[in-house]
């Protein structure tokens, strides 16, 4: 099957800031991704570059995840770049901003049976330099199905619009990884969609979407690809900075500087 956004899809995502496509590929390619993906997470692939992590605590070695993270899944799956669903999901990025980004697989995250924790509304331009105004499309794509009991994604229709908010790492600890939105700007949280979708659809949102996903309240693990395509945009007139960045202290960053060391 070859994936493509109607003009009313186009709109819609030009006007809300996100997008819900029921199907972007198939089952058989779901099913080979999804022994990859299995794969990756049982070796906990990429830890000794700091791209393996809990997203959603302070990733001690000898204690299990709560929302475990593998950044760029292709570099230890390579079959991934194969996939149907990339060569669809880049030709949907290429309709909404243009020609010249390629998609990625960007990173995975897996949310374990009955204790996979949330994912707490934040944007994603708050992870990125804050004085590029940058373009991007991210693909969510479950490869079984995403419900609210899971951990579905939820967006606040028209938050694209909005710069980027006030944000801290989750529980206002700088040694977790994930962002969350400060409790001050929460009053931009209001009339929220939930997106369940079946294994093969996905959503699509922006850098600046505000956008959410639950905890997995289910028996069975809930397996989340997200792939992504970036183009920088102009620089901010005056510079600024994000000072929950500057906060961070993880242990994946330490990782990631010391094996970028070893390579130098």
């Amino acid at each position: 099957m070859n994936a493509a956004l109607t003009q009313e899809q186009i709109d819609f995502f030009e006007e809300n800031g996100y997008l819900r496509i029921e199907r972007i590929t198939t089952d058989e390619d779901i099913a080979e991704i999804k022994e990859s993906y299995d794969r990756i997470f049982a070796e906990r692939a990429g830890r000794e570059d700091g791209n393996q992590f809990d997203l959603a605590g302070v990733d001690e070695d000898n204690e299990e995840a709560s929302l475990p993270q593998i950044l760029e899944p292709a570099r230890y799956a390579p079959e991934l770049n194969d996939s149907l669903l990339l060569q669809n999901a880049d030709r949907i990025c290429k309709q909404l901003i243009g020609e010249e980004p390629n998609c990625v697989v960007a990173h995975a995250i897996l949310k374990p049976a009955r204790h996979g924790s949330e994912t707490p509304w934040h944007q994603d331009a708050a992870y990125w330099d804050p004085n590029i105004i940058a373009r991007s499309i991210s693909i969510w794509v479950p490869l079984q199905a995403a419900t609210e009991e899971n951990g579905c994604m939820l967006f606040v229709p028209g938050s694209h619009l909005l710069d980027v908010l006030p944000h801290r790492s989750i529980g206002d600890d700088p040694r977790i990884h994930g962002l969350e939105l400060d409790p001050s700007a929460m009053e931009h949280v209001r009339g929220a969609v939930a997106c369940p979708l079946p294994p093969g659809g996905c959503t699509l949102h922006g850098g600046y979407t505000l956008h959410y996903a639950g905890p997995n309240r289910t028996d069975e693990p809930r397996r989340a690809l997200i792939l992504a395509a970036f183009v920088d945009g102009p620089r901010r007139a005056k510079p600024i900075s994000f000072p929950w960045q500057e906060e961070k202290r993880t242990k994946s960053a330490e990782k990631r500087r010391a094996a970028q060391s070893q390579r130098a």
